[in-house]
């Protein structure tokens, strides 16, 4: 049977999370007033992407909820366990101002999503929170080509578990082989959806995991202008597969 759906993850997927947060980072650690105190910039929003790497594993894992993984980012970040709730919540707050004005999609997301609005239905499911991908996805103006927002937290089950990916296609009340899954993480995304019966899609953007041998099971592309080939559509956007 033909791919009916395609359900998308958000951030490095269709929203550049990477150099949002690189940038909103740097211009935050600035205007606090933390370059010179933590190190070369360099190294200290290296160790940020770290902190928050470990940080998100831990909520995933369900160790621990979506609130404390990222008050717990900034305790283990500043070296400052001792930091309150609310210190950790007023810094980010601070830092989420800058980390905004950073926001944008990547330029091959439009184009696909307009190539596939009357061939293909459309969700999200990301490892975050309904709160965040919501609003994010509102202010880049993609909210609406939406028909189902699901997030880890309000879920209570995390990618690459096949139950997050399940309750995806439940929520499009379609069987798996029906699914098409496109995200930027290689195991979580790409061999969790394979794993739970999708069509697994991985976009390679050349970021932290191109060197990585890529796992059985999702197809790699390095644009999201080869999806509409992939998944045979009717349109003449796209190219084929570079990666096979």
């Amino acid at each position: 049977m033909s791919i009916r759906a395609v359900v998308w993850d958000v951030d490095d997927t269709l929203f550049d999370y990477t150099t949002a947060d690189r940038e909103g980072m740097r211009a935050h650690l600035a205007a606090e007033g933390l370059l010179a105190a933590l190190g070369p910039a360099e190294e200290a929003l290296r160790r940020w992407r770290e902190v928050t790497d470990l940080q998100w594993a831990r909520f995933a894992a369900g160790e621990v909820d979506f609130v404390t993984q990222r008050r717990d980012r900034i305790r283990v970040f500043l070296d400052r366990p001792g930091l309150t709730d609310a210190e950790a919540d007023d810094w980010f707050t601070r830092y989420l101002a800058h980390y905004e004005a950073a926001w944008a999609l990547f330029p091959d997301v439009l184009p696909v999503l307009d190539a596939l609005a009357t061939s293909h239905r459309h969700a999200v499911l990301s490892n975050s929170s309904l709160t965040v991908q919501d609003r994010k996805l509102r202010v880049l103006g993609v909210h609406d080509r939406f028909e189902a927002i699901l997030c880890a937290a309000e879920l209570g089950v995390s990618k690459p578990d096949p139950g997050a990916f399940l309750a995806a296609c439940e929520a499009l009340a379609l069987a798996p082989h029906q699914v098409a899954y496109v995200g930027d993480h290689p195991e979580i995304d790409g061999r969790g959806a394979a794993e739970a019966g999708l069509l697994s899609v991985w976009i390679d953007r050349g970021g932290p995991y191109a060197t990585v041998d890529p796992p059985a099971g999702p197809r790699r592309i390095a644009s999201l202008a080869e999806l509409p080939a992939l998944l045979g559509s009717d349109t003449r956007f796209g190219a084929p597969s570079t990666f096979g």
